[in-house]
């Protein structure tokens, strides 16, 4: 019997899908046992919004830093991600060694639930809440004249603000606010989305969906080959390469989705820079053989305004 420590964050969200992947590879390899250990990272600490968070490693580094640190001091075997929180630059000595089959990679806007259950309509005069740049900007496009303010917390945290304003805060409690839609299904509370946002609306994160295994270099880990994608990977490798070209990260306005139809990936990419006051989206198709230079090429397209506010090109 083999046994893999298994690590992830401490919320919910994290530790049902470090189960997801641990029920998988049971179901294929039943010699294989698994202790989960949940490790607490700086991101679920520091609760103020990314625009205020200081991390020499990067924001997307709050998330993992710990959990790599036990991996690399052998406290861990195994680490298991959302694809979209890891750092577009991975540490050599801990590759990923696995990415799972995609789930919703939509983001969904979730209303308010009153005393009884029922749904508190929005009447479009409180702020939307949502935790990235990514989704504030496409959402001013979305909700022109809507303010947009950040969220921060697990989902359950987010929820119970949207449900029941703290008293306390001077804010205005929020009319709606954004979450991925595959984390709210993974928790099952699919229930609590009432409007699915299509890629075209809103360019998901990169990596959106995806759940990350992640090794020590050197190490076997062919136990894993039940939950490998070959779909994720060519698609998470398009976005993140995409994202990496133009500095993408959780604080930073870049989005990519990628699908795959045979042997063509379709990427389509979201890049933003504020101060230059440039919001552009682009799409470009290319050989999935080809996934990473398709994403640096589409970032270079977009910085270089190729196309003027949306375009669509073959490769």
């Amino acid at each position: 019997m083999r046994r893999v420590r298994v690590g992830s964050r401490r919320s919910a969200l994290a530790q049902a899908q470090a189960r997801l992947v641990m029920d998988a590879v049971r179901a294929g390899h039943p010699d294989v046992e698994f202790e989960l250990v949940p490790v607490q990272t700086t991101g679920d600490v520091d609760m103020r919004p990314f625009s205020e968070a200081s991390d020499p490693f990067g924001i997307k580094g709050l998330f993992t830093r710990e959990l790599e640190d036990a991996l690399l001091r052998g406290e861990l075997d195994l680490v298991v991600h959302s694809l979209k929180d890891l750092p577009m630059k991975q540490d050599e000595r801990l590759p990923l060694v696995a990415l799972s089959r995609r789930g919703d990679p939509r983001d969904a806007l979730l209303l308010p639930r009153g005393v009884d259950g029922s749904t508190v309509p929005d009447d479009g005069s409180g702020p939307i809440g949502c935790s990235s740049a990514r989704r504030r900007l496409q959402l001013e496009t979305l909700f022109p004249g809507r303010p947009v303010e950040p969220v921060r917390g697990n989902i359950q945290t987010r929820l119970r603000k949207l449900d029941k304003p703290d008293a306390s805060d001077s804010s205005r409690p929020f009319s709606m606010l954004v979450l991925a839609a595959a984390g709210l299904r993974r928790l099952g509370l699919e229930g609590r989305i009432d409007r699915l946002l299509s890629p075209d609306e809103m360019v998901p994160a990169a990596g959106q969906g995806i759940l990350a295994c992640q090794g020590r270099a050197g190490e076997d880990y062919a136990y894993l080959d039940v939950v490998r994608d070959r779909d994720a990977e060519d698609c998470a490798a398009a976005e993140r390469s995409f994202a990496a070209a133009l500095g993408g990260g959780c604080a930073l306005p870049v989005a990519a989705y990628a699908v795959a139809e045979g042997d063509i990936l379709n990427l389509s990419g979201f890049y933003a820079d504020e101060t230059l006051e440039v919001r552009r989206t682009g799409r470009l198709s290319g050989p999935r053989t080809e996934a990473g230079s398709l994403g640096r090429e589409l970032a270079a397209r977009l910085r270089a305004a190729r196309w003027e506010d949306e375009g669509t090109a073959e490769r």
